[in-house]
């Protein structure tokens, strides 16, 4: 099993909370690492239809095989369980009793917040991080063609095939399961299509236009692929310095592999020769940020900032006075291109400094200020 750095926090909010709720994308690893970690807890599986039509017609009956606690792993199949979890939790005075899995961000959080709200330390539990899968001898290309989940790390797995049948399950399953859409060739095409905007604004009229839908679907499929760990948005940052600022979100995948299997991408050759290259580091780059903060349990405070005219800084990390600025180049020689945004920046924001994450290996503190970071290093560095 591979070392998950989220499982120090999980351990903290075991202590902190009657319940935890670990959340992520199918395959990200949760089930793997709770069994792990709660190895002592009776495990219940309500994706088993068995299982789940006995906690959903008997909830009290079913939660009385578990006086101890137990793991109960996409809990969210069963909405009736929460509201006898919250008396079993307020009766008793035992931390981390119970440890709920989802793979639906928005239903768990909805029954979270309606019957369980104080009770429940949360989780989100992404796909590995760079530095969970350690690997010093593939290359960039490799690793965004790889992606992040478990499985390929675990198993001699080709990832085409993988992301295949994950697509073709994610869609059958899981999309019914949260909305109930039934036009499944017309909302592939409009996954595929989200792919090919990876890292640029979200204008959902022009994705309607070219899916064929109008705004209002558009917006709603946007939401169904948030909530199933698909895709997030990244905010442009909130504070306006020179009255241009643009105000669309930028739209990421949480997986480069996901996103490069539906753009038709075969090998990670063709990574390196394909149009969207730049867009699929930067991707990488983005996530791995945001997959350290859900690993410490802290929330998103990365943000984008771009100006009317061009100006732009890939990532604002929000921290303590100032936001620090970081561009993302994927290429393996610095330029002093890769210095412009950063000190356009410096100059309207009154601030100094920055850093630059590049494809390459060596680590510069240049006389401007900007430190030039490899890629896989940030994390060390920032």
């Amino acid at each position: 099993m591979i070392q998950r750095e989220a499982e120090a926090e999980i351990r903290a909010l075991a202590k902190q909370f009657k319940a935890v709720a670990i959340v992520g994308p199918r395959q990200s690893g949760k089930t793997t690492l709770v069994r792990h970690i709660f190895s002592d807890k009776p495990y219940a599986n309500l994706e088993n239809p068995d299982l789940r039509m006995y906690a959903t017609d008997d909830p009290r009956g079913f939660l009385s095989n578990y006086p101890d606690g137990a793991v109960l792993d996409e809990v969210q199949r069963v909405p009736q369980l929460f509201s006898y979890l919250q008396q079993i939790l307020d009766e008793k005075s035992i931390n981390g009793l119970f440890v709920l899995t989802g793979s639906n961000n928005f239903l768990l959080q909805e029954q979270i917040s309606q019957s369980l709200a104080g009770r429940v330390g949360y989780l989100n539990l992404l796909p590995l991080a760079l530095s969970e899968i350690n690997d010093y001898q593939s290359n960039s290309n490799q690793l965004m063609f790889k992606g992040g989940y478990p499985v390929l790390y675990n198993e001699n797995t080709d990832p085409t095939k993988w992301y295949a049948n994950y697509i073709r399950t994610y869609i059958e399953r899981d999309v019914r399961m949260v909305k109930n859409i039934t036009d499944l060739i017309t909302f592939e095409r409009f996954l595929r299509l989200c792919a090919g905007r990876i890292g640029t604004l979200l204008n959902m009229s022009s994705l309607a236009v070219e899916t064929g839908v109008d705004v209002k679907t558009i917006s709603a499929w946007i939401s169904v692929l948030e909530t199933s760990f698909v895709v997030f948005r990244l905010q442009p940052f909130h504070e306006n310095f020179n009255k241009r600022i643009v105000k669309m979100p930028k739209l990421y995948f949480y997986d480069t592999g996901l996103a490069i299997a539906l753009l038709g991408i075969e090998n990670p050759g063709q990574v390196e020769l394909h149009p969207y290259r730049g867009h699929l580091f930067e991707n990488m780059v983005i996530v791995d940020f945001l997959k350290k903060r859900y690993n410490a349990g802290k929330s998103n405070n990365l943000f984008f900032w771009r100006d009317n005219v061009g100006n732009e800084i890939d990532l604002l990390i929000e921290s303590g006075t100032r936001p620090v600025p970081v561009e993302i180049k994927s290429g393996q020689t610095v330029t002093n291109d890769y210095f412009k945004g950063i000190l356009f920046w410096n100059k309207i924001s009154q601030t100094e400094g920055g850093y630059v994450l590049y494809n390459g290996d060596m680590v510069q503190k240049r006389s401007n200020g900007i430190t030039i970071v490899p890629f896989r290093d940030f994390n060390n560095k920032l």
